[in-house]
């Protein structure tokens, strides 16, 4: 059985919406779970792990240990770029970039109801592409200038609303979002803001999460052309 089945089902915008948590790069599993798991005390509804430069063995255990907390809690956990993690941790979905495979190769690999979510960078047609070719979600970014990936190509906030008023997936926006700038981008279009930085290197991660999750509060003050 994969995943949590408290999010195998429902639409994928509510799968994926609110805060998005993508953790640092930690060696330390102890330290890493901890702060996750005050992101999720916070609100955060979905938790991607990222590690870019963690040994096999390591991603390996520090996914496992996400992927327990995430389903303890009934959130949704996504794994960054490795098909063969995410499955072997019975994570929820996995999101892939442009050096990752093509969306239509790597649905063929995952589980049913996993969902795959890929990054757009500052491109529309290439999300309209890829959720033709099966994404769940697609994801802009950097919205704003990045301290994980400064040299990122930069979205506008424009392109979150394009995004939202043609493509019928979820919107994430990335890229140095704070509590200070993400009112602006979530009136944009977003419908899930993920974050590094302005969560993990917060001196309470939890109280972090708490704000940036009640900034979702009042859906209602937004058109939203999925839901009447």
């Amino acid at each position: 059985m994969r995943g949590n089945a408290s999010v195998a089902g429902g639409s994928r915008i509510e799968r994926v919406s609110g805060l998005y948590a993508v953790t640092p790069e930690c060696a330390d599993t102890r330290a890493l779970t901890a702060k996750v798991e005050q992101a999720l005390r916070g609100g955060a509804q979905l938790v991607q792990y990222r590690a870019k430069l963690a040994a096999p063995a390591l991603a390996l255990e520090q996914a496992r240990a996400l992927a327990r907390l995430c389903r303890a809690f009934g959130r949704t956990f996504i794994v960054n770029d490795r098909v063969d993690l995410a499955l072997a941790v019975e994570a929820d979905g996995v999101h892939i970039g442009a050096e990752d495979g093509t969306v239509e190769a790597v649905r063929r690999c995952l589980a049913p109801g996993m969902l795959l979510g890929v990054s757009c960078y500052d491109r529309l047609d290439q999300a309209q592409e890829a959720v033709a070719q099966g994404a769940d979600y697609v994801a802009f970014g950097a919205v704003f200038p990045s301290p994980v990936k400064p040299g990122a190509a930069r979205a506008p906030l424009a392109l979150l609303g394009q995004a939202r008023q043609t493509l019928e997936v979820p919107v994430v926006a990335i890229g140095g979002i704070t509590l200070q700038n993400a009112p602006a981008v979530i009136r944009a279009g977003a419908h899930a803001l993920a974050v590094i930085s302005a969560l993990f290197n917060a001196t309470d991660v939890e109280a972090a999460a708490r704000a940036f999750s009640r900034l979702f509060d009042h859906p209602q003050d937004r058109h939203d052309p999925f839901v009447s």
